[in-house]
């Protein structure tokens, strides 16, 4: 049980990390624009060497930066509760703190995929359509992995839970 609550922890702080670098930097497009090599993030785009903040109030943009905060503010909670269920086992019957840490690793997994998605689908149809020369970046590609992150250390502790469960129905038999 706890060798899958470590494995656990340790997938969410990566995931918790990854999401914070992704979601603060600036490489999540690149792509040229009047010869000249552009990168693109949440927060901020740069041309030439310089960097200007996105003030544009844009719809997905939003939706993704608040679906990115989300994701890593949930996991922050699914590491606290993660945490305390390592070093103080739940004596209720009805609560686990492991199971909360799990169902909490899953709720930051579907709000980095909802951002994930949503950047996706309107970056492929707008800059698809308007720029022949992008790519996505290393921001991007690090927010797929933290999403793949946060899933793991979801299913890390609910085998902890079940192997919790395990333990208590044998011990009372």
């Amino acid at each position: 049980m706890y060798s899958f609550m470590a494995g656990g922890l340790f997938c969410a702080s990566v995931g918790n990390i990854l999401l914070v670098v992704c979601t603060a930097t600036d490489y999540w497009v690149q792509y040229r624009l009047q010869g000249a090599l552009a990168n693109q993030g949440l927060w901020r785009y740069c041309l030439m060497g310089k960097c200007y903040m996105q003030t544009e109030n844009i719809a997905y943009w939003n939706a993704t930066r608040a679906f990115m905060i989300l994701s890593a503010l949930s996991c922050f909670a699914g590491i606290i509760t993660g945490i305390v269920s390592f070093s103080h086992p739940s004596t209720f019957e009805r609560f686990n703190r492991s199971f909360a840490a799990g169902i909490t690793f899953f709720v930051s997994t579907l709000f980095v995929l909802l951002a994930m998605a949503v950047y996706t689908g309107v970056t492929v149809n707008f800059l698809g359509k308007r720029f022949g020369d992008w790519r996505f970046s290393w921001s991007y590609i690090l927010g797929w992995v933290a999403l793949l992150m946060t899933f793991f250390a979801g299913i890390f502790y609910m085998c902890a839970y079940r192997m919790h469960g395990c333990q208590r129905v044998a011990e009372t038999r």
